[in-house]
């Protein structure tokens, strides 16, 4: 098991539930600054869940409630006096069907900063510019700004949509299985792209895809029914798991 000096996010004895139904078991981890960590398991294992403690999205489905802590920069976000849209400024999110606005594709990306109170058009169009080129998806649209983004390609779009979180220079990225809509050659433009973004962002991916998950993660979580099976260095856990378990779903006995 991995231990950080470097924490971003700290996750204390979490449980999770769904009504009376428990989707999450007594989870702890850390997970590090400026890296990516991937979280696999089988459908229904609980990381999707999981991955929206981090922005609170869980909190718009009734009846849902949790025990433990989950602390970023050291601060519970889920302690009272917690400044729920500025937690989500903070920690960005991009799901795993591309969902542009129907607007153009400035509008798009300047979407959160105009949210968040930027009116000066410069400066509106120097962020625009700037998260575009970040989400590697600028000389594709630098003449099609005006253009609806619904008329991009679906790749173009999930870039598009990356481009949007980081308009409003989130710290912590989380990728709801990002590239699973896409072909392979899309799918592998938002692979580099992640690779290219940790060195700015605190990135955590939910990906099914074995192979994707070696290939852009420092660290590896395996979830199973809501617990975590094991989580550690990305080369150990698909090389050299310890736990038995960890290596039948990595080798596709199961899941």
């Amino acid at each position: 098991m991995v231990n950080f000096n470097d924490s971003k996010i700290t996750v204390e004895n979490l449980n999770f539930y769904y009504g009376k139904v428990q989707a999450l078991f007594d989870i702890n981890m850390k997970i590090s600054e400026k890296k990516v960590t991937a979280l696999i398991g089988p459908s229904g294992c609980g990381k999707s869940t999981f991955l929206r403690m981090f922005n609170r999205m869980n909190d718009i489905i009734d009846g849902t409630h949790h025990t433990g802590s989950v602390l970023i920069d050291n601060r519970d976000i889920y302690k009272d006096g917690i400044d729920i849209v500025a937690l989500r400024k903070k920690v960005g999110m991009v799901f795993q069907k591309s969902n542009p606005f129907p607007k153009s594709v400035f509008d798009n990306a300047a979407y959160g900063p105009r949210i968040h109170g930027v009116k000066d058009k410069a400066n509106l169009y120097e962020i625009v510019e700037k998260s575009l080129k970040d989400a590697a998806i600028w000389n594709e649209v630098k003449d099609r700004l005006d253009e609806n983004a619904m008329g991009l390609s679906g790749g173009q779009q999930q870039r598009l949509c990356i481009a949007r979180a980081l308009a409003v220079e989130p710290e912590i990225l989380l990728m709801d299985e990002p590239a699973s809509a896409l072909d392979p050659k899309s799918t592998a433009r938002i692979e580099d792209l992640i690779g290219t973004l940790k060195q700015k962002y605190t990135i955590i991916i939910v990906t099914h895809n074995m192979q994707q998950a070696s290939r852009v993660s420092d660290y590896t979580a395996f979830f199973y029914e809501g617990k975590l099976i094991e989580y550690d260095y990305t080369d150990k856990i698909f090389r050299n798991p310890e736990i038995k378990q960890t290596e039948d779903y990595i080798t596709g006995r199961f899941g």
